[in-house]
C-alpha cells in the first residue's frame, strides 16, 4: 500500500528486456536507506519487488502482465521514474490509498499554464470512466492528485510547482503516456452497486398479483 506522495525521482540505470518482460536497475538514494530484499517500491505507480540492491541502486523484475498493462515497457536507460516506498504502519498519511495496481494507461492531450499551476488533461480508457468523480482522487504515475475536470473520455488535474519539481509529471509533454490508478473506494463502490443491480434484476417477477391476474390464485 502506498500514499501517492512521491519520495524521490530515480533514473533507469540498466534494462534487460525480452519480448514481454524485463529487469530494471534503478539508481536512487533516499529510498535505499532502509531497503531490504522483498520490499515493495512503487515505480511510476507500479508496485514492484526489490530483488537486489546496493547503496546507489536497486533491481526489480517486470513480469509479462505488468509489462503489457503499464507504461514501464516504454522506459529506456536514462529515463526518470517516480519512486515511493510502501507506507509504514503508523506513518504520516498525506495522499490517498494507492495499491500500485495500474488500471489503465492515459495519454496527455493538453498542458496549460494557469498562474502558478499547470492544468493537465489526460485522455482515459472508456472503461475507467465510472471510477472518476469531480474532486475525487487518482494516482497518475503513482502521484496522488485530485480530479477537477471530467468528461466521459478525459480527466483534468492541476500540478502545483512543488509537484512539478518533485515528480516526473513536471517533465511530461503532450502525447506522453501515463499510468492511471483509480481510487480504490470508487472501484469498490461501483462493484457493490453492480452486484446490487444484478440481484435486483434477477429477482423473480412472479408475485401474488401476477398469479391472480393470470388465473393461478384463488
Amino acid at each position: 500500500m502506498f500514499t501517492g506522495i512521491i519520495e524521490e525521482i530515480g533514473k533507469i540505470d540498466k534494462i534487460k528486456k525480452s519480448a514481454t518482460s524485463m529487469v530494471l536497475s534503478i539508481a536512487a538514494k533516499d529510498i535505499l536507506k532502509d531497503v531490504r530484499v522483498g520490499d515493495s517500491i512503487s515505480v511510476n505507480g507500479v508496485c514492484l519487488t526489490v530483488t537486489t540492491f546496493t547503496e546507489s541502486r536497486f533491481q526489480v523484475d517486470v513480469m509479462p502482465e505488468t509489462f503489457e498493462a503499464t507504461t514501464l515497457r516504454n522506459l529506456s536507460a536514462g529515463s526518470t521514474v517516480n519512486l515511493e516506498r510502501a507506507m509504514a504502519a503508523g506513518g504520516r498519511f498525506g495522499g490517498h490509498f494507492v495499491n500500485g495496481h495500474v488500471d489503465g494507461i492515459g495519454t496527455i492531450t493538453k498542458l496549460e499554464q494557469v498562474e502558478n499551476a499547470v492544468y493537465v488533461e489526460i485522455s482515459t480508457p472508456k472503461e475507467l470512466s465510472p471510477y472518476f468523480i469531480m474532486k475525487g482522487s487518482v494516482a497518475i504515475d503513482g502521484t496522488s492528485l485530485t480530479v477537477f475536470g471530467l468528461s466521459d473520455e478525459s480527466i483534468t488535474v492541476s500540478l502545483i510547482p512543488q509537484t512539478r519539481g518533485d515528480t516526473v509529471l513536471g517533465q511530461k509533454k503532450t502525447g506522453d503516456k501515463v499510468n492511471l490508478e483509480c481510487d480504490v473506494m470508487a472501484k469498490y463502490f461501483h462493484r457493490f452497486y453492480e452486484q446490487a443491480q444484478l440481484k435486483k434484476s434477477s429477482k423473480s417477477k412472479i408475485s401474488y398479483e401476477y398469479l391472480n391476474q393470470h388465473g393461478f390464485a384463488d
